[in-house]
């Protein structure tokens, strides 16, 4: 079997920068212990990525924060997370979800009879979420976990009902 852990955006800018929350600040140490539970080389990691012109996209015009913006503070992994990760793949998505994280997973488990996806991180109801269903849709016979105690979202009534939304998907939530 093999066993894969995907870090989702524990970003400066989700923690404790421009839309950090202390429900994201709480989780930091259990990631840290997450990622510790794994073989570097079986953990991937995400980094929402914006450029200086995010306030002119559309995501900018809804959510007019500007964050995660390329080689700033706050698009920075957090430091303790970062040092655990130590090598693991890191895949930066200008987006919510990244296919092309849902591919490098699906070749990860060519040739093997079962593969186990864990997510962890920010947001679960925005980009958690959205890699969830993109990695159960390109291995829908993964068997693809997130841990809740890992993860929070923007408000405990979002992160709740991003939990159920996956759960409706066929992801396990523990």
């Amino acid at each position: 079997m093999k066993k894969l852990l995907v870090v989702i955006d524990m970003q400066n800018d989700f923690i404790d920068g421009a839309l950090g929350t202390k429900e994201a600040e709480a989780i930091v140490d259990r990631v840290v212990e997450k990622i510790g539970e794994y073989p570097k080389d079986h953990i991937y990691a995400t980094r929402d990525t914006h450029g200086d012109d995010y306030l002119q996209t559309q995501e900018g015009e809804i959510l007019p924060v500007v964050h995660c913006v390329e080689s700033t503070h706050g698009w920075q992994i957090n430091e303790k997370v970062a040092e655990a990760l130590g090598g693991a793949v890191i895949v930066n998505k200008g987006t919510f979800g990244s296919q092309a994280l849902a591919d490098m997973l699906y070749l990860e488990a060519v040739g093997h009879e079962e593969v186990e996806i864990e997510l962890v991180g920010l947001c679960t109801d925005i980009c958690v979420v959205s890699n969830a269903i993109l990695i159960k849709t390109r291995l829908p016979e993964a068997k693809v976990f997130v841990d809740a105690s890992c993860c929070a979202g923007v408000t405990p009534e979002s992160h709740d009902a991003a939990l159920k939304t996956m759960q409706m998907c066929q992801c396990i939530v523990k």
